[in-house]
């Protein structure tokens, strides 16, 4: 027997919809406050207003808040709590085009999105009346919802829990995470504060067919790892009009990308699951106007994924990569200027190019050992200034600009590839019974998905791994503490503009598990969620598995 709890999900995932809360935006203050609201309505939390929180998160340059409710179980005095994920904010609507101002509104959009013509699988779902469409409806509003739901129900049913549950609502989930890495320490002070054991984490993202005819239902014990590895490429300026007398870097990242781009052999696998290749998110050079000069150099980053692989090991790789791009664009300018030559008739001689490729603690240590502290200070003195005049720079500017800068001091200023982490780091969780909690949290999802099973027209199938980057990541540390200190000396911006908060998720470090909402095309116009495995199958097997934790 399933517990009633369709209608009321969908309704809180419309009224979460209906609140735009784009990332960055002051939407996301606007949401968190809604769900406040709805908390703060609820008799338990007006008996124990000192379980719920609506936080501010820390070091931030925009207001935006998190909210954070504990449920306390009355059917024994166990301290051993559960803790629910869930992020409020979306991506942008620019997607969306001249439907924008409709991205809100569920019900408008259907109508709108009736009278374009659509690809045969969307037409058929917004046919089939089993979809909802909307901004985040998908990701993760309603994931989110039917989390408020169990909260609820717990709220009024304390009975049934022995222990505590806690549901975070977090914000800036799309960008810098800086949600949850301020959730942490509110969840650090109540273990400390109630004497709570953490056990396990459920997470509420979405997932999604993985091909057109994939029907299945998809949970997930454990979630993936992903590094933005990013290339600061030097090349040698020159003339338009003499394009053999330097080398330009633009063609050297381009290089860079046809060689990593979707490359099958940049996949990483553990227990028979394989990551997406990796993926150029952005390649540009650094002129910042027009003239007949070559660029003096160029960046581009690509988001690669693990299963079982440290930081230091991806870094590596794109250094293997870095190599023989060079290697490559040296071979193709010098066989260009070849064939000129002959056509020309000019003499040709082998042009001087060589490429030298760095990871950032090598140049950062060359630098040092040839400068001295001069070189460290000033580094440091620069970021400061930075940071103070530009107090919203985004991360990956901020790492790359510090990059550019350490390039000034180098003594050698011929072409080279410095290879860096410039984002925030998420690190892979992989759950294998290896321990108490997590053998605990296996047996309790396999068993919550076969009580539910029964109810659902489609399969519900367990994978190991979430395929994509959410902030399950920061409740386990999921990696030894060398993997780490490898992140830290290769993140030029470490403990300025972004230290990974190492000693907060050890304080929690729990097994996760994603059991969340399901539909299609996350991040486009025809996001959708589906209605009856997203507003019932799932706040089911979660309100399940919760149960057979803390039993």
């Amino acid at each position: 027997m399933l517990l009633p709890c369709f209608k009321e999900v969908k309704e809180l995932t419309v009224e979460l919809v209906k609140t735009p809360s784009v990332v960055r935006t002051s939407g996301e203050a606007e949401c968190a406050r809604r769900i406040y609201g709805f908390y703060s309505g609820l008799e338990y939390f007006r008996q124990h207003p000192a379980q719920l929180i609506l936080q501010r998160t820390v070091e931030d340059d925009i207001e935006r808040f998190n909210v954070l409710a504990m449920v306390r179980g009355t059917q024994g005095d166990s301290r051993r709590a559960v803790i629910l994920l869930g992020h409020i904010d979306t991506v942008g609507v620019e997607d969306f085009g001249s439907l924008r101002e409709h991205a809100w509104d569920p019900e408008t959009l259907e109508g709108l999105l009736r009278q374009m013509d659509l690809r045969e699988e969307v037409q058929r779902d917004l046919d089939s009346g089993e979809y909802l469409f909307g901004r985040g409806a998908l990701d993760m509003k309603s994931g989110v919802a039917g989390q408020m739901w169990l909260v609820r129900y717990f709220a009024e049913h304390p009975e049934e829990l022995n222990g505590c549950l806690i549901a975070i609502a977090e914000c800036d989930e799309e960008d810098n995470s800086r949600g949850i890495i301020s959730a942490l320490k509110v969840l650090k002070q109540w273990k400390e504060e109630h004497g709570l054991e953490y056990i396990a984490a459920i997470n509420a993202d979405y997932s999604t067919p993985y091909h057109e005819l994939d029907d299945n239902r998809y949970v997930y014990c454990g979630t993936i790892g992903k590094l933005l590895p990013t290339f600061y490429v030097v090349g040698r300026e020159t003339h338009a009009g003499q394009p053999f007398g330097g080398l330009n870097p633009n063609l050297v990242t381009a290089e860079l990308t046809r060689l990593i781009e979707l490359d099958p052999a940049l996949c990483d696998e553990a227990q028979g699951e394989v990551t997406m290749p990796p993926t150029c998110l952005k390649q540009a050079d650094l002129k910042g106007a027009y003239d007949v000069q070559t660029p003096l150099a160029a960046y581009a980053y690509y988001n690669v994924f693990m299963h079982s692989l440290g930081p230091g090991e991806v870094l590596e790789r794109m250094k293997e990569k870095a190599v023989t791009a060079f290697e490559n664009v040296i071979a193709h300018v010098n066989a260009c200027y070849k064939a000129y030559c002959q056509r020309s008739g000019h003499p040709y001689t082998r042009l001087p190019w060589k490429g030298r490729v760095y990871t950032w603690a090598e140049f950062y240590r060359e630098l040092l050992q040839h400068h001295g502290e001069g070189f460290e200070q000033h580094l440091k003195q620069f970021t400061l200034k930075l940071q103070q005049s530009r107090p919203a720079l985004d991360l990956r500017e901020l790492n790359l600009r510090i990059v550019e800068e350490a390039w000034q001091w180098a003594p050698d200023q011929n072409p080279a590839i410095i290879v860096f982490n410039s984002s925030t780091y998420f690190g892979r969780v992989e759950v294998t019974g290896r321990t108490p909690d997590e053998e605990r949290l296996l047996e309790s999802v396999k068993a919550a998905v076969a009580e539910v099973q029964e109810h659902s027209d489609r399969p519900i199938v367990t994978k190991m791994f979430y395929p994509y980057i959410s902030d399950a990541s920061f409740m386990s540390l999921g990696g030894e503490q060398q993997e780490l200190e490898e992140l830290a000396e290769n993140t030029p911006a470490w403990g300025s503009g972004y230290t990974h908060p190492v000693e907060d998720i050890a304080a929690i470090n729990v097994p996760v598990v994603n059991i969340g909402s399901f539909g299609k095309d996350g991040h486009k116009l025809t996001e959708r969620v589906h209605m009856r495995h997203t507003f019932e199958i799932v706040p089911n097997i979660t309100y399940r598995t919760v149960k057979r934790l803390l039993d």
